[in-house]
């Protein structure tokens, strides 16, 4: 079912990102589903990179939150086999490579947040946290993680 629900909305989940550094995707513990962070990248593209507020807007690094979503999905499936197995996402964490000044970093991370509402509805809603850092591997523009649930 949430197959059909990413083939309506016109997404294709990318291959299972490998890991940068020393750590795992994700881990299974219990009945819970941890992913580690992910960054703004699409197959075609290299990283979306710089500081939001300064060298992007805030619409754009939305976009990007929005591909870390897809990229946290493409994880999650890999983990679970199936999507439909997910019974709610329980937390997500963004990280918004920002300036000092800047102050929209829960309009970024509504980036991933719409999206996963939009494909899983009320299961999707989801305890968060967004802030500012002053700076991301790659110097990505985003990087989220989260923690899902699932049966």
């Amino acid at each position: 079912m949430i197959e059909e629900k990413l083939k309506s909305l016109g997404i294709v989940l990318p291959p299972t990102p490998a890991p940068l550094a020393t750590y795992v995707p994700y881990v299974l513990s219990g009945n819970l589903l941890f992913l580690s962070g992910q960054g703004p990248k699409t197959e075609q593209s290299d990283w979306f990179r710089g500081k939001v507020g300064e060298d992007t807007d805030v619409e754009e690094a939305y976009r990007h939150a929005r591909l870390v979503a897809i990229r946290l999905l493409s994880v999650a499936r890999a983990a679970l086999g199936s999507l439909d197995r997910i019974e709610r996402v329980v937390k997500v964490l963004g990280f918004v490579n920002a300036g000092p000044a800047f102050r929209d970093h829960p309009k970024v991370i509504n980036g991933c947040s719409d999206l996963l509402v939009e494909i899983f509805g009320e299961r999707g809603r989801h305890a968060r946290s967004a802030v500012g850092v002053g700076s991301l591997p790659e110097n990505i523009t985003v990087e989220i993680e989260a923690i899902i649930e699932f049966r």
